[in-house]
């Protein structure tokens, strides 16, 4: 393990996660390959076994920043609309607000630049900072995840997907319900490059049924 040259003022918490990115494979992966972050791969992976990303689709991307989701969908040949509170660089073919998607003004805003258009996939990799406490870190995550998903029913068109983070326990019982009322398959996904330790795993909604 490569060994941080002075940890002198840093959390040990920082410390380790320093430490994880220097050795990680898929951070050096993201780097070689020009993504610009490890967090792309994770779509990646979604995509290969969920096929949720096809040429010529609009979807929209809920946390967008620093960008390595909206790469591989660009790169799938989909036009992107998206969001986050952090700035974000340019990316050919992603139409980027930087706002709180939490901002009741937020929806608005993003359902004014899909001009009109019904989107195909909404997808998810916000997160909120975690405070090691099982039962409120699943809570506020939950929370992001509903209001993904009300955006979502409200933007999708027939057959639409949304593939949202969420932590370990998966999705609440009374949310999944709701999904599999509104989609035709609903499945958890822990991506491998999903770190083993990190509680995290992904829902992947597919086949909307509303107009």
């Amino acid at each position: 393990m490569k060994k941080i040259r002075t940890a002198k003022g840093r959390k040990i918490s920082s410390i380790k996660w320093l430490e994880r990115q220097l050795t990680d494979p898929y951070v050096q992966k993201a780097k070689s390959e020009g993504y610009r972050s490890r967090a792309a791969y994770k779509i990646m992976e979604i995509d290969a076994k969920a096929h949720i990303l096809k040429r010529g689709q609009l979807v929209v991307d809920l946390g967008a920043a620093p960008g390595g989701w909206c790469q591989v969908a660009v790169k799938k040949g989909c036009k992107v609309v998206a969001i986050d509170i952090l700035e974000m660089d340019e990316i050919a073919g992603v139409k980027f607000f930087q706002m709180d998607f939490m901002d009741d003004a937020a929806p608005q805003v993003l359902i004014d630049a899909l001009e009109g258009e019904k989107a195909d996939v909404v997808m998810s990799d916000i997160a909120h900072n975690t405070i090691g406490h099982r039962n409120t870190d699943h809570t506020k995550i939950m929370l992001l995840v509903e209001a993904g998903y009300d955006f979502a029913c409200e933007v999708l068109k027939p057959g639409g997907a949304f593939v949202a983070k969420v932590f370990q326990g998966g999705t609440e019982t009374e949310l999944l319900t709701r999904m599999k009322k509104d989609f035709r398959t609903v499945k958890h996904i822990k991506p491998p490059s999903s770190r083993k330790e990190s509680p995290e795993t992904y829902v992947v909604a597919q086949g909307f049924r509303k107009a």
